[in-house]
């Protein structure tokens, strides 16, 4: 241990040093005056030893005090030691830092995320450079905000910043301030930041972390909720602000880094203005080359068949999985590969594993014959409708085995990664919904209560559409959302519209099913024949009939 740790520890604990000296001196004493005593009780005379039993009640009595007096004393030291040097302890943070060496996660295991690795990798020179950025007069970065969806790997790319750094690691959660008792969550803001600026002093640097962040950075409120629970995130937060200010008033190496699943603007302004979160890295899901590498390094920790498994067939039919979703497809079908007794995973158990995810495990139910045919011909009506309409979406899969709440499913993944939807594919969306109903109407002159997650979906796009977007029929334009008051003759034109994008595309759908009736007919049967149809087997079935994607 170098001269630097001793002087540092001895910064820190010098008062339980002080008191272990006077305790060990006090004890040494004691143990002296036992041992002198008993010398000269056995050095003494007779007429002595009498005196000296004479004045033991009076040493009693004297003893006594001298005990009450002493336990007062370290009953009071060690309240003050406890509680008031300690600021309550209550309030206190009790997390333990993690040495960035010790962390283990290395650069190398942050996979999907290329953008948000170069924004990292700067911030990452800059920590270990200072010289360089202070030479022109420049400042380190104190904050930075990872903003997007879960599961995309911000506390991952956290955690490599730390490691790559090999700066002590504080980990902690929004909520972890969080208090009914105002005063308390300052208070552990302000037990943080002590303990980092100690670890800076110490290590030369120090990185602490948030995560839902948007627990304690929330904008805040004029109000008193019930308990103070208002006033006390608004003290919270503003010991937050506080803190990250006095970042910039010392040189301390100290780095905060947030990451939060909600909108940028829903955490408070001042939170994010520059001087405190100078930084905001975008973490997204995937796209199609990040996901090929995501499967080939979680397929590479277990054993599969290089034959069967298609890494880039994988990465297509995972459009907006995050890496976190990919994890879990690869640790569940490793679990199934088990239970099956394999030697290796295949893509059998990579598609259960994936339909077990999604829609839950196979429930034992048994459908009656109508029942079955009903639910073919739904999901036929889906399958059809995406084939020849949505020419974006692939008909991966068609199955009319229950699972979890639902009774049949068809898998139809984007082809491509989007970002931006226009109108038709919009539409498509809501006839791909519609093209159940308009099935069982056509073979039954009925429908079943399967359409109600259809009609849910079909009634919320249509309804953005109008009511968000401006693409209704009436030429009304605007965010009709955010409007407090309408007119009841505004709102019935808005309405109306939306009737009329659900009809127009319930219209094609009918004429396109009634077009196609062999084609649905055919899907039907085989559905039932064999309960699921993969890829290859629905392909074949639309060629059989002359059908190809537009």
């Amino acid at each position: 241990m170098n001269w630097k740790k001793i002087k540092f520890y001895a910064k820190l604990h010098w008062i339980k040093a002080v008191l272990f000296i006077l305790l060990s001196a006090l004890a040494i004493s004691l143990i002296m005056l036992i041992t002198v005593g008993i010398r000269a009780w056995n050095e003494s005379e007779s007429y002595l030893r009498q005196s000296q039993l004479a004045m033991i009640p009076l040493q009693l009595y004297m003893g006594i005090i001298t005990g009450l007096i002493f336990g007062l004393v370290y009953t009071f030291m060690w309240y003050w030691l406890m509680f008031k040097r300690g600021a309550q302890s209550f309030s206190q943070t009790t997390k333990k830092s993690i040495a960035g060496a010790d962390v283990g996660v290395t650069w190398r295991d942050v996979i999907g995320m290329d953008e948000a690795k170069e924004e990292a990798l700067e911030i990452v020179k800059l920590i270990t450079d200072r010289a360089s950025l202070q030479r022109i007069g420049g400042k380190i970065l104190k904050g930075i905000l990872m903003l997007g969806p879960p599961g995309c790997g911000k506390t991952y790319l956290a955690k490599a910043i730390a490691t790559e750094t090999k700066l002590p690691f504080i980990s902690m959660s929004g909520s972890e301030f969080v208090e009914m008792f105002v005063g308390v969550g300052a208070g552990r803001v302000r037990s943080l930041f002590k303990r980092a600026q100690q670890l800076a002093e110490l290590e030369g640097g120090c990185i602490i972390f948030i995560d839902e962040i948007d627990a304690v950075g929330a904008q805040r409120s004029l109000s008193r909720g019930f308990g103070g629970g208002s006033t006390e995130h608004n003290t919270t937060l503003n010991q937050l602000l506080v803190e990250m200010d006095g970042l910039k008033d010392k040189d301390y190496n100290i780095v905060l880094i947030g990451a939060t699943n909600a909108q940028e603007t829903y955490l408070d302004p001042a939170l994010l203005r520059p001087g405190r979160f100078d930084r905001k890295i975008i973490v997204d899901k995937p796209n199609l080359g990040d996901r090929q590498k995501l499967f080939a390094y979680y397929l590479d920790k277990v054993r599969y068949n290089p034959a069967d498994v298609k890494i880039d067939r994988l990465a297509r039919i995972t459009v907006g999985q995050t890496p976190a979703d990919i994890a879990n497809i690869v640790r569940e079908a490793a679990l199934i590969t088990v239970r099956n007794q394999n030697s290796s995973i295949s893509m059998k158990e990579i598609d259960e594993a994936r339909e077990r995810i999604a829609l839950g495990i196979k429930r034992r139910i048994r459908l009656s014959e109508k029942e079955k045919w009903q639910t073919a011909y739904h999901e036929a009506g889906h399958a059809i409708t995406t084939y020849l309409l949505a020419p974006s979406k692939d008909v991966f899969k068609i199955t009319i085995t229950p699972r979890g709440p639902t009774g049949g499913a068809t898998w139809i993944p984007e082809r491509e990664d989007t970002f931006i939807e226009d109108s038709n594919e919009i539409l498509s969306k809501i006839k791909i919904s519609l093209g159940s109903y308009a099935a069982e109407k056509i073979k039954y002159n009925a429908t079943t209560s399967g359409v109600y997650g259809d009609f849910s979906s079909a009634m919320h796009n249509a309804h953005n559409m109008v009511w968000v977007c401006g693409m209704g029929k009436s030429g009304l334009l605007g965010n009709w959302e955010i409007v407090k008051q309408i007119s009841e003759d505004t709102k019935a034109k808005l309405d109306a519209d939306v009737q009329d994008i659900l009809n127009s595309c319930l219209n094609e759908v009918t004429t396109l099913l009634k077009k196609e009736e062999p084609l649905m007919d055919r899907l039907a049967k085989e559905l039932v024949a064999k309960s699921e149809l993969n890829y290859d087997e629905i392909e074949a079935i639309f060629k059989e009939f002359g059908r190809s994607r537009p």
